[in-house]
């Protein structure tokens, strides 16, 4: 999901002075002992991050530009990510997202689907001698093999197949791997973490929809999924499912974080949750923070009726920024990330947690983690905290390799099974939508 964020100025204003690639030219220590071991782990296997949103960054702040710009280096402020970055973060491999609003009507919902679909394959033709698109575990390790980024695609929301298996069967034709269930909005056969449940989970048709998938070899995406959605998928699917971009719900209680019961669930169905980095689904006081700033922010300038200052800009901002100055934004850092990778392998083990940035999706990011070039402190600070080369490559990218070729090997056993073509009204009854 795209958030815009106001600029990082003060983090970034005399490194911008200097030139663009100052600003990220020095993603890691390179004094720090652990730099050489993790250079020669990331050459064995490759890292890869389970959701960026640059596809659709790039479609909003670029416009028609998208399609012929030079993506080698791009404005820091305005992008996490470009392929000079992606290789100072040692990137591998990269599910990039294809997200679309779900406010949006369903058609409208398909149409900008594909349009993303598009360009992220344009985004590879552009870049042949950096990007190289992937459809299997095994894609990935060739592509790793010659140097090159696995690209990957998710579809981020199950409003964007607008209840059709034909929808859903194009995309997989098109070259996207995930489906995410649900996005902000709850949908007519899923419960989303973010808003009024009405389902207690999936519907008839939402469990069709994940054997579809299953059958398909596309994972089952659980970020932005109510609990109850997430625990009638995790007993549904046939194949290892994803949390593309979710965190450890014991640390920060956000919705979409994932609780230490469904971790349990994950490692039996043998799945993984790919750590997302924004900062209110890693630090509690920095989420509550966030909740009461737009309170205040209501508070003092509501349109279009209310608001104790509305009408009067000025006076709305003199009393936001005392209210910023006398509570400042709690800080959220590389070691906090760190936190949630261990909770969850702690919880469900080091063979099912992953990397989900969620970069150029965000309105802040952790400190010292502002773009794709940031991996390697992620991955030294939990090198500091004794884990083992092999846990390392597990996290970066062994297990959600191992998920990829579990899933392929569940569509191969489903082969001889007949495409589904129910439509909701006949497998959720009369209360489904016409």
């Amino acid at each position: 999901m795209i958030h815009l964020r106001p600029p990082r100025v003060a983090a970034l204003l005399a490194l911008l002075l200097a030139g663009a690639s100052a600003a990220v030219a020095a993603p890691a220590d390179p004094a720090d002992p652990n730099l050489p071991r993790l250079r020669k782990l990331l050459a064995q296997t490759p890292l890869i991050d389970g959701h960026n949103d640059w596809p659709g960054m790039l479609a909003l702040r670029a416009g028609d530009a998208r399609w012929t710009m030079d993506l080698r280096r791009l404005d820091p402020v305005t992008y996490d990510t470009d392929i000079e970055r992606l290789r100072l973060g040692m990137v591998g491999g990269q599910f990039w997202s294809v997200y679309v609003p779900a406010e949006l009507p369903p058609v409208e919902q398909v149409r900008r689907t594909l349009d993303q679909l598009d360009l992220v394959k344009s985004i590879v033709a552009r870049s042949p001698e950096s990007f190289t698109l992937a459809r299997t575990a095994a894609d990935v390790r060739a592509a790793h093999k010659a140097g090159r980024i696995a690209s990957l695609i998710g579809v981020e929301g199950g409003g964007q197949i607008d209840e059709s298996f034909a929808v859903l069967r194009t995309y997989a034709a098109l070259g996207a791997r995930y489906l995410t269930l649900t996005h902000s909005k709850t949908t007519d056969w899923a419960d989303s973490a973010t808003d009024n449940p009405r389902h207690d989970g999936l519907t008839p048709f939402g469990v069709a929809v994940v054997h579809e998938l299953n059958r398909l070899g596309m994972l089952v995406d659980l970020a932005h999924v109510s609990e109850g959605t997430m625990l009638d998928a995790l007993a549904a699917s046939k194949a290892p499912v994803i949390f593309s971009h979710s965190s450890a719900r014991a640390l920060c209680d956000h919705p979409r974080n994932v609780s230490d019961a469904v971790l349990r669930k994950v490692a039996e169905n043998g799945g993984v949750v790919m750590v997302a980095f924004a900062p209110n689904y890693i630090s509690e006081a920095r989420r509550v923070w966030g909740v009461e700033q737009g309170a205040q922010q209501a508070l003092y300038n509501q349109p279009p009726l209310n608001g104790l200052y509305i009408g009067q800009p000025e006076r709305a901002k003199a009393a936001m920024d005392v209210w910023l100055r006398d509570h400042p934004e709690p800080k959220v850092t590389v070691q906090m990330v760190a936190d949630h990778i261990d909770h969850i392998a702690k919880v469900a083990g080091h063979d099912h947690v992953g990397l989900g940035g969620d970069y150029d999706g965000l309105p802040a990011l952790p400190e010292g983690m502002e773009g794709v070039e940031s991996y390697p402190p992620l991955l030294l600070e939990l090198m500091k905290r004794g884990w083992s080369d092999a846990d390392i490559a597990r996290l970066a990218g062994g297990n959600i390799l191992r998920v990829m070729a579990q899933a392929e090997k569940v569509a191969a056993s489903m082969a001889n099974e007949l495409p589904a073509t129910a439509t909701i009204r006949a497998l959720d009854g009369a209360e489904a939508a016409p």
